[in-house]
């Protein structure tokens, strides 16, 4: 998944408002272990999910078959669960499940071939990590079916009206299960740290189209009634539902784009470079294991730049730009193909291991299909703001290998050092080894791991052993230990430098200087990033008068571009340029995608009319907005209006 490069300041806000001080902790909630070598203890702890309830080292579900109603009028999922299991504890005799919000109305268990009651209790509400719902199974059922529906407030749902969408005729719902939203709409263990195979039947109203993160066929008729199978097992987070007045575009034999009728065309078209890299990824790291790869355009209100769904990955609406800037994104998203979906981290504290890996697959992308000069500025573009971002974060969230979450949301308390950290580590390996060795290296990892969790000791074991060796002396243990487990980004890290952006560069310093706009021939050929550059290196404020400008060259106020917006509007509103804030606040209404509005309302939230400003749009805005986003502005605006000594 693409997160926003949030402020830190924002997710520790969020994080804070959803804890309360006497909910008790999933893991505090389990029995207690028996007693291990320190060895295997360290590496339980590093495998343990602090954020689920479930006890997977007891049993484990291997397959998940839904049957469900989708209820568009009731903003309802209901139906049935059933999970087929492993038993691992030869003592067990209870499944714990991960639950938010939902109403169980029956658990039964499969025995000689009959359903017979059994018996259940469902925990008071954690308001982050939801209810555990503890299932008797004395005769350790292999299998278990829970009935139950989900509520119209679930977190990993969007119900959406008519007219909160591109043809404004029919309804649309989507899901979000990561990182811990899936419990909010099918009772699960909702731990990466447990892949399962699924199957689904999906009843809903006719005239609207079902997909999931399955075997979607292109040419389905709209029916009322779809199935679905995954056969490849996959962890909770990526389990995935959607509906509404969808059709399909091919770009390629094995991958196309669904979206609403007037959006389809010119997502293909922006997308159309998608086999070109799947290509290039399966050349650099095997084959592509998911047998088609097609993206799903949603609404604006879709809270991330993209979901990595396999087969289906989720697409916001804001980089299809027209000139494929922001197509990056897509090669994000197709490089979880291997690097999070395929490995997956075993918990949440080694996202590092699903998002670092995927932002550099990503880079390796983008440097096979547009060129190493697009590669470098959109590295720069990430280098520079993780860097920001550090100077506001506590030094063990600087970390890659985290340490416990404890009573932390995982959806808030992971940050950018996850995707960008991360990322410049493998950079690193890579210049010290080569790609001749490096590319090797890590398409090994993939192989070696494929379908499987794994965390940050097992990598480390797997570098010791199949990369390392190779050059003994290149990398020193005191090297690793600064990228994995200190603050910062080590002073030794190779940095990545833009040509372009050394013009970019000059080209502003001449115009604070002269006054002298950049010569138009050179302007029009810059894309996003160099725009996102050029706006970046502004400096904290400006001169109205020089913003007007800048507005009258480049029509900054109202532009379509997310990125663009994302800077310049907090760039206009702390430097009083009013003219930029009713279009400000049309953007803020229309687009739910965190990582652009945030910055906004932030700016907005810090004197008091922006702040009312804010929370009238925010009113406007909050029906088309997602759970999660709604969360997270809801948290930044009651904190700015909190008394000073709350804040």
């Amino acid at each position: 998944m693409r997160l926003p490069v949030l402020l830190f300041s924002l997710a520790m806000i969020a994080t804070a408002s959803g804890c309360s001080g006497d909910s008790a902790d999933p893991a505090q909630s389990q029995p207690a272990a028996r007693p291990a070598p320190k060895a295997a203890v360290a590496a339980s702890a590093r495998r343990h999910d602090e954020s689920s309830y479930a006890q997977p080292d007891k049993v484990r579900i291997a397959d998940l078959a839904l049957d469900l109603k989708l209820d568009f009028d009731a903003k309802q999922l209901a139906g049935t669960a059933t999970y087929t299991l492993d038993w691992a504890d030869p003592e067990a005799a209870h499944l714990v499940l991960d639950t938010r919000e939902l109403t169980i109305e029956k658990v039964e268990g499969e025995a000689d071939g009959a359903w017979a009651p059994l018996q259940y209790a469902l925990a008071d509400a954690d308001p982050v990590f939801g209810s555990k719902l503890t299932i008797e199974a004395p005769q350790r059922n292999v299998r278990v079916r829970v009935a139950y529906r989900t509520a119209p407030t679930a977190s990993g749902l969007q119900w959406l009206e008519p007219s909160m969408t591109e043809g404004r005729q029919l309804p649309f719902m989507f899901s979000q299960s990561q990182a811990i939203h899936a419990r909010s709409w099918v009772p699960l263990q909702d731990t990466p740290g447990v892949r399962f195979t699924y199957s689904a039947r999906v009843a809903s109203r006719p005239d609207v189209m079902v997909l999931m993160s399955a075997d979607n066929d292109p040419a389905a008729p709209r029916d009322g009634d779809y199935a679905f199978e995954m056969p490849q097992p996959i962890p909770s987070y990526l389990l995935a539902i959607a509906a509404g007045d969808l059709v399909f575009e091919p770009v390629s034999a094995r991958s196309g784009v669904w979206a609403e009728p007037a959006m389809v065309q010119r997502a293909a078209a922006e997308f159309e470079d998608a086999e070109k890299m799947i290509a290039a990824t399966e050349a650099l790291y095997g084959p592509y294991r998911w047998e088609r790869y097609d993206m799903l355009v949603l609404p604006p209100s879709f809270p991330f730049g993209g979901m990595e769904n396999p087969r289906l990955t989720f697409v916001t609406p804001t980089v299809i730009v027209g000139d494929k800037s922001l197509v990056s994104l897509i090669a994000h998203e197709l490089a979880h193909s291997w690097s999070g979906n395929l490995v997956t981290n075993a918990s949440w504290k080694d996202i590092w291991l699903n998002e670092g890996f995927t932002t550099y697959v990503q880079g390796r992308i983008t440097e096979a299909v547009y060129g190493e000069e697009m590669a470098q500025m959109e590295r720069q573009i990430d280098q520079d703001g993780v860097k920001a971002d550090m100077a506001r974060m506590s030094p063990a969230d600087q970390a890659l290998a985290l340490p416990p979450l404890a009573r932390r949301d995982p959806d808030e308390a992971l940050s950018e050092v996850a995707y960008v950290k991360g990322a410049w580590f493998l950079q690193f390996l890579e210049q010290r080894f080569g790609r001749e060795a490096f590319d090797p290296f890590l398409r090994g990892w993939f192989d070696d791991h494929a379908f499987q969790s794994a965390d940050t000791d097992q990598f480390v074991a797997y570098l010791k052993q199949h990369l390392l060796p190779k050059s003994p002396d290149v990398v020193r243990p005191e090297e690793l230990d600064a990228w994995l487990n200190q603050p910062g980004i080590p002073a030794f890290a190779p940095p990545a430098q833009s040509r372009t952006f050394a013009n970019v560069d000059t080209a502003r310093i001449a115009w604070r200087g002269s006054g002298m706009l950049p010569n138009r021939q050179i302007a029009d050929d810059w894309g996003t990033q160099a725009w996102v550059r050029f706006l970046e290196g502004m400096g904290a404020t400006l001169k109205p008068e020089q913003l007007a400008q800048l507005d009258q060259a480049y029509h900054f106020t109202g532009t379509a571009n997310g990125e663009i917006a994302m800077r310049w509007y907090p760039l206009a509103i702390r430097s009083g340029y009013l003219d930029a804030r009713p279009a400000a606040g049309e953007f803020i209404q229309r687009v739910g995608r965190r990582k652009l509005v945030l910055p906004i309302y932030e700016e907005l939230a810090k004197t008091p009319d922006g702040l009312a400003f804010a929370r009238e749009a925010f009113e406007r805005a909050r029906p088309g907005y997602h759970p999660i986003t709604t969360a997270s502005v809801q948290a930044l605006l009651d904190k700015a209006g909190a008394p000073a000594a709350q804040r």
